[in-house]
């Protein structure tokens, strides 16, 4: 009888952990969020205590955080009013609900950070709010989401920019909370199935950088999907896995080896 079946007898729970171990890997289940709560990030990781640089953007980043709950609070109390559907009502709150937290968090770090807040919408905030008033029903979802889901969209790009390029530690704290509660707040609005995709922005086309071609003529390799390099479809993580589960059978299989009562008195007889 060899090693490995004399481990796998001795053992018979070993096999099902290497299949459920490799099934894990292969699957990668991602992590899932309660809906529509707003996922936390670890919050704890990142210091909140004012230090690092101030950059002019950092400042814009806040102004804009502060206008937006001055605007989509009172928005959102007027879903409650004007919207016949539960639905917008719902969204309406929860949005306006966050958008108290938000402002919240916005204010504390503008204080520490003596950074000057506007008090009122802006003038196009205004504009939107207007129109908000001048309608009801169906009318006013419409405009609700239309307005709500363009200005989500525009800020999200802004906050990652703030997030990943910020020299202060309370900035970035703000930025990382922002990005959950626009992200929360874009699949709220989506939720009601009254976003016009189409008439969204697009994205603008990636950028090709040229490269010298030898042969003259034909498009530079940049531009080309083939230009990708075959390693990068290689998911390392998955491969390091099945490696350590490689490994972690061959400790046991030399294990039970080295430990063999019989493979020892054989040793022992060897020596005489």
């Amino acid at each position: 009888m060899s090693a490995v079946d004399r481990l796998f007898r001795r053992n018979r729970l070993l096999p099902g952990l290497m299949v459920a171990a490799t099934a894990v890997l292969l699957l990668q289940p991602s992590a899932a969020h309660a809906e529509p709560g707003v996922p936390l990030p670890p919050n704890g990781l990142i210091s909140d205590t004012g230090d690092g640089d101030v950059a002019a953007a950092d400042k814009d980043f806040a102004v804009k955080v502060r206008l937006a709950g001055l605007w989509e609070i009172p928005a959102g109390e007027m879903a409650q009013e004007r919207s016949n559907n539960p639905k917008i009502k719902k969204i309406g709150r929860d949005i306006a609900d966050q958008h108290v937290v938000l402002d919240k968090m916005v204010r504390d770090a503008a204080r520490k950070l003596t950074i000057k807040l506007p008090d009122k919408p802006n003038e196009d905030q205004q504009g939107w709010l207007a129109e908000m008033r001048d309608a009801e029903g169906e009318e006013f979802d419409q405009i609700y989401i239309d307005r709500l889901r363009a200005a989500h969209g525009k800020i999200f790009p802004a906050i990652a920019t703030i997030r990943t390029s910020t020299r202060n530690d309370t900035i970035r704290k703000l930025a990382q909370r922002a990005n959950q509660f626009v992200m929360t707040h874009l699949t709220l609005l989506e939720s009601s199935t009254l976003v016009d995709f189409e008439s969204l922005p697009t994205a603008p086309p990636p950028a090709v950088t040229p490269v010298s071609n030898s042969g003259g003529g034909g498009p530079a390799l940049a531009s080309s999907g083939s230009a990708t390099p075959a390693s990068s479809s290689v998911n390392l993580p998955l491969i390091g896995g099945l490696l350590a589960v490689i490994v972690g059978l061959a400790f046991f299989v030399g294990r039970s080896v080295l430990s063999d009562p019989r493979r020892r008195r054989r040793r022992y007889r060897s020596r005489y």
